[in-house]
């Protein structure tokens, strides 16, 4: 009995955290969802709409739970239910002027996240150098160190707008020098995110045929986060790296259904690319999720094949949604400008990302600190303000946490009356800022 309790109240001392966890603990999504969660009234922080999915959308999640094929509540293909892999190759053939084979050249995620873990895991080893440009979305970084790589950053530079007119992510630019020169032997991936968040930037042809090069040159796999492709203002272009010359062979295209049909919490994701390197992903998949919801998944399925039908006609979701979200962002520029705090116009995604330099007497700076400024006014912003927003610090790494500490990130897809609300709060702050 007494050798049972005292072997009982014996502590494991052993470290039971493998070395590639080290490191990677801290997530700026669960700090702040709980932030927001507990002050916010006007929540512009995490990237969700607050509106639905469209109808048809919804119509077809109750129709694949409510109707006789009771199969749709069991398992389908592991990499994909066949109904949407079908659309999909379809689909994204179509888009990237390339023959797809469903089942060879599609595999389905648990949302666009899974994807990007599982590329991680199934390229990068010890030793292995990734290029990831900044600013970049926050998991990149500790995904490619939980592979055990090395991550190589790279930011874009922003270029001063001329005649006092507001800044565009189009502004903000690789330095053709400075990329080269981060790829060497070493070199495994680059992570490409365009439309990017939390910028907006929508990377143009030239800027694409640059990375392409490099790639190909050096002989470098390009992960490609196309999550926001549909969602790109003002005319501009999305161009799939994937199809430009000898990168289709190189690529695994990442896309979501939760951006593309606004379904965030749906988790369906999507990887295209050649066999060579889905089989690997596929390898990677099996022995963790195995499989992603099939109710979902059909859904999905029914939804692009609505698109397919509509591709390019007015009434297409793909059309009609980035209309709505360019109007949502006009909004919040035109709200944010007239407070002062200087927002950089995105050319795509549902983010911007606006200069607080401004409003710092708000916030007074704390020399030495070790938490960027951004970090401490977002969270002074929504505990006092009621707004939430995310710091863009979050999505640097090292000494540039410090040297673009001065900017925040909105998310503006959200419905018109949460834009006034936030309308409101920023007016009465600028009114509290100037009144004697």
């Amino acid at each position: 009995q007494t050798h049972f309790l005292s072997s009982l109240q014996t502590k494991m001392s052993r470290p039971v955290q493998t070395r590639r966890l080290e490191g990677t603990d801290k997530n700026i999504w669960v700090e702040f969802v709980k932030l927001a969660a507990t002050y916010s009234k006007v929540n512009l922080g995490q990237g969700f709409p607050d509106f639905p999915p469209p109808d048809f959308l919804k119509e077809a999640f109750v129709k694949a739970l409510s109707e006789e094929n009771h199969m749709l509540h069991q398992y389908t293909r592991a990499f994909g239910h066949p109904p949407l892999v079908k659309i999909l190759a379809q689909f994204f053939g179509k888009l990237l002027g390339q023959e797809l084979d469903p089942m060879t050249n599609v595999m389905v995620t648990v949302g666009a996240y899974q994807a990007l873990f599982c590329c991680f895991q199934a390229f990068i080893e010890e030793g292995d150098e990734v290029i990831i440009i900044e600013p970049f979305f926050d998991c990149y970084e500790p995904m490619t160190k939980m592979a055990g790589g090395t991550p190589v950053f790279v930011p874009l530079r922003p270029k001063a707008s001329k005649d006092g007119k507001l800044m565009s992510s189009e502004d903000w630019q690789l330095d053709p020098a400075e990329l080269a020169s981060k790829f060497n032997e070493r070199t495994k991936a680059i992570v490409l995110n365009s439309p990017n968040n939390p910028l907006g930037k929508v990377f143009s042809q030239g800027e694409l045929e640059l990375i392409a090069d490099l790639c190909v040159k050096h002989d470098v796999l390009c992960i490609s986060d196309e999550v926001y492709e549909w969602l790109v203002y003002d005319g501009k272009k999305h161009i799939r790296i994937a199809s430009l010359p000898g990168m289709w062979d190189r690529t695994v295209t990442i896309g979501s259904a939760g951006k593309t049909f606004s379904a965030t919490g749906w988790k369906v994701g999507w990887t295209v690319g050649p066999n060579r390197l889905l089989q690997h992903i596929r390898t990677m998949h099996q022995n963790s999720v195995y499989h992603c919801a099939t109710v979902a998944q059909e859904a999905v399925a029914q939804g692009f094949q609505r698109e397919l039908e509509l591709y390019g006609k007015a009434d297409s979701y793909f059309v009609q949604l980035p209309k709505e979200l360019q109007q949502k962002r006009d909004l919040l520029v035109q709200s944010l400008d007239a407070v002062g705090m200087k927002p950089i116009i995105p050319e795509g995604t549902y983010f911007l990302v606006a200069d607080i330099s401004k409003f710092k007497s708000d916030v007074p700076d704390v020399p030495d600190s070790d938490e960027p400024y951004d970090s401490r006014f977002a969270k002074w912003m929504v505990k006092n303000k009621g707004l939430a927003a995310i710091p863009l610090s979050a999505f640097y790494s090292g000494d540039n946490k410090k040297k673009y500490n001065h900017f925040i990130r909105f998310c503006f897809a959200k419905e018109e009356a949460t834009l006034k609300a936030a309308n409101d709060i920023l007016q009465k702050w600028k009114q509290e800022k100037t009144s004697p």
